[in-house]
């Protein structure tokens, strides 16, 4: 477990699976993040979730967002993991309404970005949101993430935005 402010990181497990489909078939939901709606029927995406956590991907770490009293709000990963250039790829949801706009979102990059550079060599971690999804630019930006391209893909306008290590150690440090 990876403890924040006002979050816990943990391993993602199959009782998670129910708030994921429900986050992950809802339109709202895929539409903030330029996703494809799941369109399996829950059986079939459980099996699918199963065999993903008895066998994850070596390029991700994925982790359930909880409150400190327990409760599974979203999700966070970081993936694209390229060893090479030491670099990754964060991502995250905050599927639960109830927890929008609380700065659950925010200290969770914070955790999860605490945790990259203390655990990791990585000296850069980048993302993508969409233009229009202003909430995640300000969630991104007080975490020290910077603007750095734009892409268009599948429709969709991205920002691109970057933290490096020493950006990082300098926000720790106050310099």
């Amino acid at each position: 477990m990876i403890f924040g402010n006002k979050i816990i990181l943990r391993e993602k497990r199959l009782a998670d699976a129910r708030n994921d489909y429900s986050w992950e078939t809802d339109p709202e939901l895929a539409e903030l993040d330029a996703a494809i709606l799941v369109k399996a029927a829950f059986p079939q995406y459980l099996t699918d979730y199963a065999s993903e956590l008895r066998h994850p991907p070596p390029t991700s770490r994925r982790f359930a967002i909880e409150t400190l009293d327990g409760k599974h709000i979203g999700n966070c990963a970081y993936y694209n993991i390229n060893e090479t250039n030491g670099e990754a790829e964060l991502g995250i949801m905050i599927g639960n309404r109830d927890y929008w706009n609380q700065g659950y979102g925010t200290d969770a990059v914070a955790t999860l970005l605490n945790h990259i550079f203390n655990q990791t060599t990585f000296n850069r971690v980048h993302l993508k949101t969409l233009e229009t999804n202003i909430r995640a630019h300000r969630c991104f930006q007080k975490n020290g993430f910077a603007p750095c391209g734009h892409l268009l893909k599948d429709g969709y306008h991205f920002v691109l935005m970057e933290i490096l290590r020493y950006q990082w150690q300098k926000r720790l440090t106050g310099t």
